[in-house]
């Protein structure tokens, strides 16, 4: 099978901005106990975290982290979450049916963040609770007045505030699974009031309203508009949630997902431009795309597990090259929407549907997904170049025709080009060559390739059977892309 790619200097998609590597961490089985915080564990810092765990998310190199919630903060009092520990309460978590401790808030969640050298995103409850609520935290979080909650702060031993730059306003609104799910119209008055008072307290902070839970909801296209119709004036992105499965075990079709992603992403840019030109504003609405991933093989684990249990084992899917696959091409689609997608999170971090898996008083490790991200994350800074893919296609059991290939072509700014590939096809390798347009001399440097023979083939605590490998770089202009491949080719200037 052959294949060409041609990217052009002058056709820009955009610049990507870093914060599309984030990542998510929800108080939700072991992604916090037993994932980032094990004070048992011979790994553990002063504090109590996992410094295996801090290691392989600075591997990553996360920009951002969305915290805590998810499912989670709809039914979550933040306030539980700070001051003396031996003060605070343990909770029925009603989302995921177990108890919260609340041995981690948002007191040491701040510090975690800065050891693993990432951000937070933070998420306010507007299912239970509101905008009062919703200041109160943003105060205690990131004032330096000389009022209750900053000085709250202060007394709990923060003189400095944390100062996160980026938040949530609730979480999956329109889902009836939420915790005090909403109409579209309750929900944007809401968030409307919310974002008012929190813009008031801390004007340079950006605001995320929650789009509808998933592309397939019967609330998706006018939840977006009633909810921004709300909001505009006051919001800088709308969410986007996507998972992905392969319950048929159809994998062409699964890999074909890309294809989707891309859709969900241009039709809610379309529907924010559109309330944009209704409401004659000049402020562009871009896209936090902060929950993704593969995940289904460990769905609604919560409604079957023993109820009321601290930090259960839940919902730890085993991840495959199959998963690693669509992983990498929805990590490209990001990049290649870098135009309006400018957050993205992928859902989540450890344990909990993860690239990091760790054992209870035992090590950690790499799922088969960790690779894909990871290379992104390095290696996909830039400019995302438009390019311009040939190439044999298949069809899907919809009808559709989907090409073999799934690319991207970052310009990285430093003399280097990366490109990103998968082979999609099950059989045959790919001949590709790479046409650079108004770059001069330059050649192929390195070439990481992420195979094994099994598509179904998965990493575990004792075997890492699936991870990347340096491919001998040819003389010829054209690179192999095996079956079932993905693949990092870098491109530096003679």
């Amino acid at each position: 099978m052959k294949a060409k790619i041609t990217v052009n200097k002058a056709k820009s998609v955009g610049t990507i901005d870093d914060r599309i590597y984030g990542s998510f961490i929800e108080h939700l089985g072991r992604a916090v106990y037993n994932g980032i915080y094990e004070p048992a564990n011979a790994c553990a810092d002063d504090m109590g975290f996992r410094a295996d765990v801090i290691e392989l998310v600075k591997k990553l190199r996360v920009p951002i982290v969305r915290y805590p919630g998810g499912n989670f903060v709809s039914g979550y009092n933040w306030e539980d979450g700070i001051g003396e520990k031996s003060k605070r309460p343990h909770r029925m978590e009603l989302a995921w049916l177990s108890v919260e401790t609340n041995e981690i808030g948002v007191d040491e969640f701040q510090e975690w963040a800065k050891r693993a050298d990432t951000d937070v995103m933070m998420a306010v409850n507007l299912g239970t609770r509101g905008p009062d609520e919703a200041r109160s935290c943003l105060e205690y979080c990131n004032s330096d007045t000389d009022t209750y909650y900053a000085n709250l702060r202060r007394k709990n031993g923060f003189d400095k505030p944390f100062g996160f730059k980026v938040w949530c306003l609730g979480n999956e609104m329109d889902g009836w699974w939420q915790i005090c799910s909403k109409t579209a119209e309750e929900y944007g008055r809401i968030a409307t009031e919310a974002a008012k008072v929190m813009k008031w307290v801390d004007p340079t902070i950006e605001l995320v309203a929650c789009g509808s839970s998933d592309m397939g909801m019967p609330t998706f296209g006018e939840w977006e508009r009633t909810v921004l119709d709300h909001t505009y004036d006051y919001i800088d992105y709308i969410s986007l949630h996507c998972y992905y499965g392969n319950k048929a075990d159809n994998t062409p079709d699964f890999l074909a997902n890309a294809e989707n992603m891309d859709k969900f992403i241009r039709t809610v840019a379309d529907i924010c431009d559109e309330v944009q030109k209704k409401k004659n504003g000049t402020k562009q609405i871009n896209l936090s795309f902060d929950e993704w991933n593969v995940w289904y093989r460990t769905k609604d684990e919560e409604k079957t597990a023993k109820r009321w249990q601290i930090a259960p084992h839940l919902l730890e899917e085993k991840y495959n090259l199959e998963d690693a696959l669509l992983v990498g091409c929805m990590l490209m689609s990001l990049q290649n929407n870098c135009d309006r997608v400018k957050i993205a999170c992928l859902a989540q971090l450890v344990n909990v549907i993860a690239p990091i898996m760790t054992e209870n008083g035992g090590g950690a490790w790499m799922q088969t997904i960790f690779y894909p991200y990871m290379y992104a994350s390095l290696n996909g800074r830039g400019d995302t170049l438009l390019s311009e893919v040939e190439c044999d296609t298949y069809k899907t059991t919809k009808g559709d025709s989907v090409p073999y290939l799934y690319t991207s072509c970052i310009d990285n700014k430093n003399g280097e080009l990366t490109v990103f590939s998968v082979n999609r096809s099950l059989d045959s390798d790919m001949e590709l060559d790479i046409l650079l347009e108004g770059y001069g001399d330059y050649k192929l440097i390195r070439h990481i390739e992420l195979y094994s023979d099994n598509i179904k083939e998965e990493n575990d605590k004792d075997n890492q059977r699936v991870y990347p490998i340096s491919r001998e770089i040819s003389d010829t202009p054209t690179v192999i892309l095996k079956k079932h491949s993905w693949n990092m080719l870098t491109f530096k200037k003679k």
